[in-house]
């Protein structure tokens, strides 16, 4: 199964991290919006924090823009319930 999540993406932050943010999450990165360098360390990043491979990870709706929707290919239920942790998706 796929999942999808709305992401604000806000380029040449300080640091790299993520935060929840209005039904989805807020990604910071050093990289600058600039030849889509900004689109391309958010998914490097997301890569990392996630443990899973980058060529997993697609940017679905919004390449040109700072809200986003990110599609992770191929997951199963464990590894959704992981990534959401991870995210600060899962309601407490």
């Amino acid at each position: 199964m796929n999942y999808s999540f709305q992401t604000r993406v806000q380029p040449g932050s300080s640091k790299n991290e993520v935060t929840p943010y209005e039904g989805g999450v807020k990604v910071r990165v050093q990289a600058p919006a600039v030849e889509g360098k900004a689109n391309k360390a958010c998914i490097q990043f997301l890569s990392k924090l996630l443990k899973i491979p980058k060529r997993r990870l697609k940017i679905t709706r919004g390449e040109h823009a700072r809200q986003k929707e990110i599609t992770i290919l191929e997951t199963d239920r464990a590894e959704l319930k992981r990534i959401k942790e991870v995210l600060g998706l899962l309601k407490p």
